[in-house]
């Protein structure tokens, strides 16, 4: 007997899971009911309301949000694994942040979140060669979000970023899947060279608040950089670093910092 293939629109988890506490929270407050109804309710599908969450925040008198959501439509229609990168997201924003309690939140109320979604529009933008729509929206987000992020850099899924505020991450930069950072952490370069000139952060990541790591250095897996440290050299994996200039001071303490978001330099078995 044939099996009919399912869509993942018909069994989507993440989905459901949005809808359910958006009824929820209707129910807890009316008040926000017409929040609720626009940004969750009131749409088919995951892809859809996240293109009208990233419409309605970077809509201006320059473009409107009806075309920004054309384009996030296409965008979603044409690279399915947008929208696949942006559950991932939202998965690990849940598992690691304790303010965050509900799926709901990210989507509605989280700026990093909702900047990284638009950081991934424009770089599929960029890659279909749509360079200038790219850099609008890169602009719009670094404008509304706090948060500039190249088009070109590349980043994976399962992306934490704790707070957003004054986050830059450079053209050539590379950041794996499962990372970590909280606000005004800076993946940027070391000179005007028009190169590779942006660091490689590996898998399993965490980049504590202020840090900035520069040039295009390599990040190791599972490796932890601490609150405000420079780091301009390599960092070798399941290692931490502290310090201006950064040092290793000690091993990484466990095999996933970026899921545990243990900053203490003597915790989670680090440093001692």
């Amino acid at each position: 007997m044939a099996i009919a293939k399912t869509s993942l629109r018909e069994v989507d988890p993440v989905w459901q899971r949005i809808c359910d506490e958006g009824r929820d929270t209707i129910n807890d407050e009316a008040l926000m009911g017409s929040v609720v109804h626009a940004g969750i309710l009131n749409h088919s599908s995951f892809e859809n309301a996240l293109g009208y969450r990233i419409a309605m925040k970077l809509a201006s008198t320059e473009m409107s949000e009806q075309t920004l959501r054309d384009i996030a439509t296409n965008a979603y229609e044409a690279e399915p694994e947008l929208a696949l990168a942006a559950r991932a997201d939202i998965v690990a924003i849940v598992d690691r942040d304790p303010a965050c309690h509900r799926f709901l939140q990210p989507l509605l109320f989280f700026k990093g979140f909702q900047a990284v979604q638009a950081y991934r529009l424009a770089y599929w933008l960029w890659g279909q060669g749509k360079k200038d729509l790219a850099y609008f929206i890169q602009m719009r987000t670094s404008e509304v979000f706090g948060v500039d992020i190249h088009p070109a850099a590349r980043i994976g899924k399962g992306i934490m970023i704790d707070h957003a505020h004054s986050i830059v991450i450079g053209e050539t930069a590379v950041v794996g899947d499962n990372v970590s950072m909280l606000h005004s952490v800076t993946l940027g370069g070391t000179g005007k060279e028009d190169d590779d000139r942006h660091p490689k952060i590996g898998d399993g990541v965490l980049i504590g608040a202020g840090a900035h790591v520069l040039g295009n250095i390599e990040i190791g897996h599972c490796s932890r950089i601490a609150a405000g440290s420079v780091v301009l050299q390599p960092v070798p994996p399941m290692k931490t670093v502290a310090g201006v200039p950064a040092k290793i001071v000690g091993e990484a303490g466990c095999s996933q910092p970026s899921l545990t978001m243990d900053q203490l330099l003597n915790g989670c078995g680090g440093a001692s």
